[in-house]
């Protein structure tokens, strides 16, 4: 069924591009005679077009299918021909649905309005066919996949992120000459219990990765200091870990694979949507009023995960951090063991990604799935595996500067 569905979006896509380029650059198509005698001249003051824009659209297509988005709007700089293809909103859109599944992260910047992909397809009177190249009013459309994609696109991603001010830049180096405490997150989720890896286990045994930096002697009642790591050899940071109940009773629920009951949370109702309403335990409100950011272990191993708990158990701990709306929330999309490496696709036109539905939910959809989009708190998704902490340091990384660490060469 997948390769149905990816097929009728190929087929749509060459369809568009095959009409844009029949009625705007006629000439685009024609072959050279006996390889030596262009095509007769129109009357047009255009150039010949060259030996990729000749070739059929079919072909078109496929090239730009393995290009990366950096490579194809390069060839779009190349000519207006190849300038007004690449802008197309079909291809684009095509694009994100093919490559949003692979993003191994995903944050509040540069997450896609997921909306658009929701919206029927754009009728045949409604793409390219409907400006001429080169009408700058006429560029800009009403879904502009383009946009969005490469916003979203890791490779891209980082030109779209707001640049920093020079006072900026001099306020952070000052700051950095001034020891400052060491940041402190909550860690929670259902990511932390239901794995057959443990997260929390790798985490405190993983030296190469994390160093284990001490255990602070602050201390909060019923939940202990928490343990201190170092990062990058220069940054400490403490993370407490907030677990549902007693690690017997999460080890017989995960081995039976049964729900059980949440000591961190009351249920207090439900809201007019039927949605339920919960608030923190007093010892867990007051972890939220200290720390100065929270890290959610989401189980994204497919098929498990997608109560609507989690979502309102997210909001209430962000809710109960004092009304500041700038501790940022890191969610660790965690599976256990790394994909098998084995199985890749065998298709031409899509060589650089797998043919084959992924081990793991992808992070864009586990966003959505938690509501993130609709949080006023900075977040980000990170795939992350608990065995080999693939991923972590980069979600660590990201936390780390929202809460105002300067890392260094960042």
């Amino acid at each position: 069924m997948a390769g149905k569905i990816q097929q009728l979006g190929e087929s749509a896509v060459i369809r568009s591009l095959r009409r844009f380029r029949d009625r705007y650059f006629p000439n685009s198509g024609k072959v050279v005679k006996d390889d030596l005698t262009p095509v007769e001249d129109t009357g047009d003051e255009e150039p010949q077009p060259g030996f990729l824009d000749r070739l059929p659209v079919d072909l078109q297509f496929v090239i730009m299918t393995l290009l990366s988005p950096a490579d194809i709007c390069r060839l779009g700089a190349t000519s207006r021909y190849w300038r007004a293809m690449v802008r197309d909103p079909l291809l684009w859109r095509y694009f994100l649905l093919r490559d949003m599944p692979y993003w191994p992260s995903i944050d509040h910047v540069t997450m896609p309005q997921l909306e658009m992909l929701d919206a029927p397809l754009i009728d045949e009177d409604e793409s390219l066919d409907d400006r001429k190249e080169g009408e700058d009013k006429g560029m800009e459309y009403k879904l502009d996949y383009m946009s969005e994609y490469l916003k979203g696109c890791p490779s891209c991603r980082q030109q779209w992120l707001p640049s920093r001010a020079a006072y900026e830049v001099v306020t952070s180096f000052l700051q950095s000459l001034v020891p400052s405490s060491e940041p402190r997150y909550a860690m929670f989720g259902p990511g932390m219990e239901h794995l057959d890896v443990s997260l929390v286990t790798r985490l405190m045994h993983s030296p190469d990765v994390l160093p284990v930096a001490g255990t602070p002697h602050r201390q909060i009642n019923g939940i202990g200091s928490g343990i201190s790591y170092m990062f990058n050899n220069q940054h400490k940071f403490n993370i407490l870990t907030l677990y549902s109940t007693n690690r017997a009773e999460r080890e017989r629920a995960r081995v039976e694979q049964q729900s059980i009951s949440n000591k961190l949370f009351t249920l207090e109702g439900a809201d007019d949507s039927g949605c339920p309403i919960y608030s923190p335990a007093p010892q867990v409100q007051q972890v939220c009023q200290v720390v100065d950011g929270f890290i959610y272990v989401a189980n994204a191993e497919p098929g498990r995960g997608g109560e609507t708990s989690e979502v309102a158990q997210i909001r209430a701990v962000l809710s109960s951090a004092g009304g500041s709306t700038s501790r940022p929330l890191l969610v660790l999309s965690c599976v256990s063991r790394e994909e098998p490496e084995a199985v890749r696709t065998t298709n031409q036109q899509n060589s650089t990604y797998r043919n084959r539905a992924r081990c793991r939910t992808p992070c864009v959809d586990v966003a959505k799935r938690l509501g993130l989009p609709q949080l006023v708190n900075p977040w980000m998704v990170q795939d992350t595996v608990a065995e080999s902490l693939s991923g972590l340091l980069d979600g660590i990384s990201w936390l780390l500067r929202c809460s105002g660490v300067n890392l260094h060469g960042s």
